[in-house]
């Protein structure tokens, strides 16, 4: 009876440890134009898992954000960018490996999303570590009707014509670039890289280094209490 008592206990306390843990891994992005803290999504696995790592190895600490274009994304993660001299090309670095594509229709490029740069591949494989962040722009009814007939395969749906008609972003990047995380807090950070002065191969002319942390589960419940995720 009391072994019975234990195993049941033992069990209520795995429970209630497994629901205190946070719904999603977040990183933390810190530059000296701000910090941003940015949600890694459950349903892009290998792509999260693949952040983490590089994150956890301190493997993006001291890389450039090295390719911004203003009203669209800013691009970092090149390896070749730490102690870059100013005007160098970048964006060939890279670690190696890539990642096969994880498209999810309901993953698509609103302003603030984390996606996996890529080079022309045709698998569309990722970058095993280059990522941009959507700043994007807001569209109009008739700008989605020309992108569509224009330069996309598949109708916009109406819910994303929604987000992309009041938040922004880059509608014509969705099902050829991986989605698999948003900044849900200090998008400012972004919007102040993205108008810096740049070069003519869109570098900024004063480096912008980055420092990623994971998030720690204290940290990451808070932020989740605080922003209210379920």
């Amino acid at each position: 009876m009391k072994l019975r008592i234990l195993i049941v206990l033992l069990l209520l306390s795995n429970v209630a440890a497994y629901a205190a843990k946070p719904k999603h891994k977040y990183i933390r992005i810190e530059t000296t134009l701000g910090a941003c803290i940015i949600q890694l999504y459950n349903e892009t696995p290998e792509h999260s898992k693949n952040f983490l790592k590089l994150t956890k190895d301190g493997f993006y600490n001291g890389t450039l954000f090295h390719r911004v274009i203003n009203n669209f994304m800013i691009q970092g993660g090149d390896p070749d960018s730490r102690k870059a001299e100013k005007g160098k090309l970048l964006g060939e670095g890279d670690v190696g490996y890539t990642i096969c594509p994880e498209f999810n229709d309901r993953l698509f490029h609103k302003k603030g999303v984390l996606a996996a740069a890529r080079d022309d591949n045709p698998e569309k494989a990722s970058s095993g570590c280059q990522f941009y962040i959507v700043q994007g722009k807001i569209f109009s009814d008739e700008q989605l009707d020309a992108l569509e007939s224009k330069r996309l395969k598949h109708k916009i749906p109406a819910w994303q014509r929604e987000i992309y008609k009041t938040i922004g972003g880059t509608p014509h990047l969705d099902r050829n670039y991986t989605v698999y995380g948003e900044v849900v807090q200090g998008m400012e950070m972004v919007d102040k890289i993205a108008v810096e002065a740049i070069d003519g191969n869109n570098r900024p002319l004063a480096d912008i280094k980055m420092t990623v942390t994971i998030l720690k589960r204290r940290a990451a419940k808070k932020l989740e209490k605080q922003l209210k995720i379920h």
